[in-house]
């Protein structure tokens, strides 16, 4: 099976792993060991993901352990279901937290998840957040490796205005904060560029009939659309959208189209989409090409497409990793006090932690014949991690 051929097989494994128990240890644990809970969404709109974020994360844990683990003990990783709502998520990371006692979490899941958790953890075990999110968090001992619209759109929005004649911009995306505070970022940054916002819309995760909102983007006039639809909304909608021949009409810019959902979408309904992010598999660095090349051969090339989400897993061990030998501790208060500065090298580069947060190359990419093409890259691109709340 080709690497792109891989959205069957990606569901199938999805639907396995969110048919299995919500707790999965890697083996019997020792008193030797590190505990890390890994929260990841193996159900639910975002499940798409959890198969490449498990890999990725499991590839990260055994190599860390095969180079003699973190602080000379083997990482264990007990994973949990964060793919439902955020009371069933903050059910299984109580379980991780009381009853496995777990030493570490890292989370791949919704922000809402994100609040839940920080406020149970209250700094007191590391946590790290890995995926694209809306910026701001400054909770104690949360550590963010994701994009922010501020690195995703600053640079994007002006190179598209300008490089592809568009100025008349739709923001469609699911009802939560995710979307509506990537969107108000957004609007500051078309402005910013000359353009105009002339429509808005927010869809709940179970949408799957857009004829409304395609409606409305059509009479707008609109030659551009920010899509901040999840997973299978995002499938769905993007789908619609060119069987409506909107296309022709105006271009897509997605923030959370990766390698799962293009497949998905299908490279027959992606005629001028683009997506911005910190990673793609077809980036072409020496960093990526190893890491691809080991994960393909621990897994197998029918395993499920590498993909910024599930590799800002793997990120997430390796941070994690670099924060414990920078404190020789991997206790909270330990590791906030030598935080700051720490970094690591990740398939997307060095990475430093500034604020809790990460600066990072930003790639703009389209869709071409099922996969994405890089066109511009945007160095070094600051994360605008300031504290809100």
């Amino acid at each position: 099976m080709k690497r792109r051929e891989f959205l069957t097989s990606s569901m199938s494994a999805a639907l396995l792993v969110a048919m299995s128990p919500a707790f999965v240890s890697t083996k019997a644990l020792a008193a030797d060991t590190i505990k890390l809970g890994v929260m990841i969404t193996l159900s639910g709109p975002a499940g798409l993901f959890g198969p490449s974020c498990k890999n990725c994360t499991q590839l990260a844990v055994d190599e860390i352990n095969k180079a003699g683990g973190v602080l000379g003990k083997q990482i264990e990783v007990i994973y949990a279901d964060a793919g439902g709502s955020p009371s069933e998520a903050l059910k299984n990371a109580v379980r991780l937290y009381k009853g496995e006692k777990v030493d570490a979490v890292i989370g791949m899941h919704d922000s809402a998840v994100r609040g839940a958790l920080t406020d149970l953890f209250k700094g007191k075990i590391p946590y790290i957040y890995t995926p694209i999110y809306e910026g701001g968090e400054c909770a104690p001992g949360t550590y963010v490796i994701g994009e922010t619209p501020a690195q995703q759109l600053s640079p994007v929005i002006p190179w598209l205005m300008e490089n592809q004649t568009v100025s008349k911009w739709y923001l469609i995306g699911n009802d939560y904060n995710w979307p509506r505070d990537t969107n108000t970022a957004a609007k500051g940054y078309i402005k910013a560029a000359g353009g105009e916002v002339v429509g808005e819309d927010y869809l709940p995760f179970s949408a799957d009939n857009f004829d409304a909102s395609l409606a409305k983007i059509k009479a707008s006039g609109a030659d551009a659309v920010l899509v901040t639809l999840v997973g299978g909304a995002s499938v769905g909608f993007n789908r619609a959208f060119s069987s409506f021949g909107l296309d022709k009409q105006a271009l897509r810019l997605g923030t959370l189209i990766e390698e799962n959902t293009l497949a998905g979408i299908g490279a027959e309904n992606a005629g001028r989409l683009y997506s911005s992010s910190g990673y793609f598999q077809n980036i072409r660095s020496p960093e990526a090409a190893a890491f691809s090349k080991r994960y393909y051969q621990k897994f197998g090339d029918d395993a499920p497409v590498l993909n910024a989400l599930g590799e800002s897993c793997y990120d997430g061990v390796l941070l994690l990793n670099a924060l414990a030998n920078n404190a020789k501790s991997l206790s909270a208060s330990s590791i906030a006090k030598a935080s700051e500065g720490t970094s690591f090298s990740s398939p997307r580069g060095e990475m430093t932690l500034i604020n809790g947060h990460v600066d990072k190359d930003i790639y703009l990419a389209k869709a071409v014949d099922g996969v994405f093409q890089v066109v511009e890259t945007f160095n070094d691109v600051s994360s605008d991690s300031t504290c809100r709340g």
